[in-house]
């Protein structure tokens, strides 16, 4: 299980949080009131994940992006969606063990969600959850 320090670590820590998220309430709380805009270049740099292919999958459009970068905010509605990019990120680096390898297991096609790269399938809950799915397989040495 992906703790709420894993995810905290994802979306870069004390540096750019500036406070300890060691409980799920916590992060759920900082959630509700938006994560700083530094949170998606830390997830971006961690994984790396090119920028424009992160926005992508958040469905954050350039001019939208360029406005949060301006405000150094992100809206709830967009932290939520970074947050279950960050909570499946960390579960694939505890999975695979480092973060890079979990960045590219990311951005990699896979056979078993149907030929999709598994950051396709984050821009929903149920894909999300089939790619923990996977991960869970992975896990437990139940290759598909």
């Amino acid at each position: 299980m992906v703790t709420a320090l894993m995810i905290t670590e994802s979306l870069g820590g004390w540096g750019v949080l500036r406070e300890r998220l060691a409980d799920y309430a916590a992060v759920i709380d900082r959630t509700r009131t938006g994560l700083p805009y530094a949170a998606l270049e830390a997830l971006a740099k961690r994984y790396a994940i090119a920028l424009p292919r992160l926005l992508e999958v958040l469905g954050l459009p350039a001019r939208t992006h360029a406005r949060r970068k301006k405000e150094r905010q992100l809206t709830t509605a967009e932290s939520d969606r970074l947050l279950r990019l960050a909570r499946v990120a960390a579960s694939a680096e505890k999975t695979l063990g480092a973060a890079d390898k979990a960045g590219q297991w990311l951005q990699k096609p896979n056979r078993a969600l149907r030929g999709a790269a598994p950051l396709d399938l984050l821009d929903t809950d149920l894909g999300a959850e089939a790619v923990v799915t996977i991960l869970g397989r992975i896990e437990h040495g139940v290759y598909s």
